[in-house]
């Protein structure tokens, strides 16, 4: 089992940046996966970005050229840059892991992020 502790999420305006981060309790090193996930109001949980243990990285079609998710294994981190920020970026977005490829998805408590001005 891996607690994952997600934090940077906030309010911020149309066109802005922020940078989300996930610190897990263990090493992420051999992990099959991590990634982020939103959800809005009213809406099911969707995949925004996953980065895979080689570093393979996959995005939704919707954040493609303006997110960037990375992966530290030395601080046990992964994060997600979010540039070009738009109102329909608002949700609530949740940490993923993955320990293994048999393992069920271990999920963080969740960040606001709210794209208004």
């Amino acid at each position: 089992q891996v607690q994952l502790v997600e934090s940077g999420g906030g309010l911020v305006q149309p066109g802005g940046s922020l940078r989300l981060s996930c610190a897990a309790s263990r090493s992420i090193f051999t992990f099959y996966s991590m990634g982020w996930y939103r959800q809005a109001p009213g809406e099911q949980r969707e995949l925004v970005a996953t980065i895979s243990s080689g570093g393979t990285k996959n995005y939704a079609d919707s954040v493609k050229g303006r997110f960037t998710i990375s992966r530290d294994n030395a601080k046990n981190t992964v994060y997600l840059q979010m540039n070009s920020l738009k109102s329909e970026d608002t949700a609530v977005y949740y940490c993923n892991a993955r320990p293994s490829v048999y393992s069920a998805p271990e999920w963080g408590q969740g960040a606001q992020v709210t794209v208004s001005s």
